[in-house]
């Protein structure tokens, strides 16, 4: 079965060639009798124009990528779900780009705005080293990083890692662990660790903190049962990620601790997995569909030409559940 062409179209709606491009890029002058011909004759002829061929030649795609270190992170994976639906609401299709924080997949990527494969990109830049090719004025809006003068979205973090770190105190704990990502990466999430350490310092709390440099759940659980080995007495964990603190919860488990009676846990983001382990996780929320929200807003206003806001915080809040 041959595919029907531009030539088809015309010929059927009794137009020259010309004037179908015309019509598909909604171009130059044209009389809406003539516009209702050639939408007539792609409907009879079921014509569906070229996407591709169409965006080289508007320099326009409709698309929108996002880079993210790996879309099977649960947090991620629910992010670019919201991404996706308000992009759409937009007229947008997303492009998912899992980056595993490498310099050189970021920056393919990225090259990809400049061939119109995409009008933009939303991104979990963690490369530190992308000062070189992210300009201010790219059509890019990062999440959780401040480069080079871009617009981000990022929440409190900070105020995250004091709400949590304060309520285990308060909940009673005595040697408190915090356990997080890569903390070399320059990343705003990193200030949750950073409340952590103010925190347990001024209130003179005994404390650990533990790096787990490779976002996977075994290797979240070796660093748990390094922690339990190490440091047995431990009661309270604030965990960067409600990831994190499931790995917590299985490993105490095997330890025959129980929860919360023996160790305390309090996660972060509030992924719709925290509601459904077993105990359920106390936890910090991020407003994870706000977040995609205004990263997908933002975007299409920097696309757009408009002015936008550069630093975007959303607020976050303790949701109590059964680990403390």
């Amino acid at each position: 079965m041959l595919l029907t062409t531009i030539k088809d179209v015309a010929k059927e709606a009794g137009v020259a060639v010309a004037t179908v491009s015309r019509v598909l890029n909604n171009r130059g002058y044209l009389s809406d009798s003539t516009r209702k011909k050639v939408y007539e004759a792609m409907e009879r002829l079921n014509y569906k124009p070229n996407e591709i061929s169409r965006s080289l030649f508007r320099k326009k795609s409709n698309i929108l990528g996002v880079i993210v270190p790996s879309v099977s992170h649960p947090f991620f994976s629910e992010l670019v779900g919201h991404i996706e639906y308000f992009a759409y609401q937009a007229g947008y299709k997303v492009l998912i780009c899992n980056s595993y924080a490498d310099n050189g997949k970021e920056r393919e990527y990225l090259e990809m705005i400049s061939s119109n494969q995409v009008d933009g990109f939303i991104g979990a830049i963690y490369t530190s080293n992308s000062d070189d090719y992210i300009k201010p004025d790219m059509p890019l809006v990062t999440l959780d990083m401040n480069i080079n003068g871009l617009p981000y979205i990022t929440s409190d973090h900070y105020n995250g890692g004091e709400i949590a770190t304060n309520f285990l105190i308060d909940r009673g704990c005595k040697k408190i662990a915090h356990i997080c990502g890569d903390l070399e990466i320059d990343i705003l999430a990193n200030n949750r660790s950073k409340a952590f350490i103010n925190v347990t310092k001024k209130q003179n709390i005994n404390s650990v903190l533990e790096e787990s440099k490779l976002s996977r759940f075994d290797e979240y659980k070796k660093t748990v049962i390094k922690m339990f080995e190490e440091h047995p007495e431990i009661d309270g964990v604030f965990a960067s990620s409600d990831i994190i603190a499931a790995s917590v919860i299985h490993v105490a488990g095997l330890n025959g601790k129980s929860i919360p009676e023996d160790i305390k846990i309090v996660g972060y983001d509030d992924i719709d997995m925290a509601a459904m382990t077993v105990p359920p996780i106390t936890t910090i929320k991020q407003d994870i569909e706000k977040i995609g929200e205004l990263a997908v807003k933002t975007l299409l206003n920097k696309i757009e030409g408009k002015e936008v806001t550069l630093e975007n915080i959303l607020p976050v809040e303790l949701v109590e559940r059964e680990t403390t």
